[in-house]
């Protein structure tokens, strides 16, 4: 079939965006799904800082791709051997695809597929391949098995858990990636328990997610740590019972001073090293840093290796907030419903494919949370 479809030919396109237009709206040609693939109808795609670290070249990945990976649907075909999903089905993609066979997939954490991420790296979908061409007929990289900037998606079966039809799917699309990570990295990741403090250090979408994660724990202290003071006033009205801005030069000195020594929890949710170095900065003795921000693929962080063991705190890593998607998209959206987790005060306006390479300027220059692409209108 035939569809428009933002394709991303170039990582190295300076700012603004709006003016060299790194992704390129074109007509694209999208193969019927294949083996145990489902044909999705876009309803709507959050516009990321992970797929913004992909135009600006900071993850690289092989190009040219069909972006988005954040996003929601309709399944409109069905491939052979799915017996579980039906054609008219509400979706929520999930960015890390499961085989559900491989070791980590048996232990149940599919959200770190050892299948998944080899074809993710070279744009494949899993069963082998890819399924979007250019007007010339070359091949079209899928992004994380997703490429949900574009009318329809082929995608693996893996990619898709079906939910109840009564959410608007432009506010279904957040549960893909921004409300899994940033909830996920609190709930599943960092587990913590009501009376906990927490640090949530950078904004974003994924950020403010975590933040309302921490409220919905149950954490006693709630720090929000920005360089943006509109997005901390946001965080103040959701539920931060401290914000402190991360320019100030005694930013790590005030946490520290508000918990008497530092943060049960620190959650770098900001993919960048200074925020990182904030996170090890505020945590305290036997306390844990979760990080769930992306830096670009060259960053290293470093720490002093006496202070980790003297002061026995943990790092760990936290992947898709340690979702497993088919427990916990439903469970966050249900959340939702119930006035728990208002993710739609995140969502700063919907945009057409004539915006989107605006909107990657807007997202970059921290004046927006998240932009919703909806693809039909």
């Amino acid at each position: 079939m035939k569809m428009t479809a933002a394709v991303l030919r170039r990582t190295d396109a300076p700012q603004p965006f709006a003016e060299s237009k790194p992704l390129s709206i074109e007509e694209v040609t999208l193969d019927p799904p294949g083996q145990n693939e489902v044909l999705v109808k876009i309803g709507g795609a959050g516009l990321c800082h992970s797929d913004l670290s992909v135009i600006n070249g900071a993850r690289p990945r092989p190009v040219p791709l069909v972006l988005g990976h954040e996003g929601a649907g309709s399944v409109v075909e069905i491939g052979p051997g799915i017996n579980d999903v039906a054609v008219g089905d509400h979706i929520v993609f999930q960015f890390s695809p499961s085989c559900g066979r491989c070791r980590r997939c048996l232990e149940g954490r599919p959200q770190v597929c050892e299948t998944g991420a080899r074809t993710k790296a070279v744009g494949d979908l899993m069963g082998g391949g890819k399924r979007l061409h250019d007007a010339d007929g070359g091949s079209l990289g899928h992004h994380t098995g997703v490429s949900c900037f574009a009318e329809y998606a082929v995608v693996d079966r893996g990619s898709v858990v079906v939910i109840d039809k009564e959410l608007p799917l432009y506010e279904a699309a957040l549960f893909g990636c921004a409300v899994m990570t940033g909830v996920g990295a609190v709930i599943n990741t960092a587990r913590i328990l009501p009376g906990d403090s927490v640090a949530i250090i950078g904004l974003g979408g994924v950020g403010m997610n975590g933040l309302l994660g921490a409220k919905l724990g149950g954490a006693e202290t709630i720090i929000a740590i920005d360089l943006n003071d509109d997005k901390l006033g946001l965080a103040r009205q959701l539920g931060a019972t401290h914000t402190v801005n991360a320019g100030d030069p005694k930013c790590v000195e005030q946490v520290r001073d508000l918990t008497h020594g530092g943060v049960d929890f620190a959650i770098d949710l900001a993919g960048a090293i200074p925020a990182m170095k904030t996170a090890y900065a505020v945590t305290r003795y036997g306390g844990t840093v979760v990080t769930a921000g992306l830096s670009p693929s060259t960053a290293e962080f470093s720490f002093n290796q006496g202070n980790l063991v003297a002061e026995e705190k943990s790092i760990k890593g936290s992947y898709m907030g340690s979702c497993v998607p088919v427990r916990d998209i439903p469970r966050f959206i249900s959340l939702y419903r119930q006035g728990r987790l208002p993710i739609d005060r995140l969502i700063n306006e919907h945009v057409g494919f004539d915006e989107i390479n605006a909107g990657f300027d807007k997202l970059q220059s921290g004046a927006t949370i998240r932009q919703i692409l909806v693809p039909h209108g």
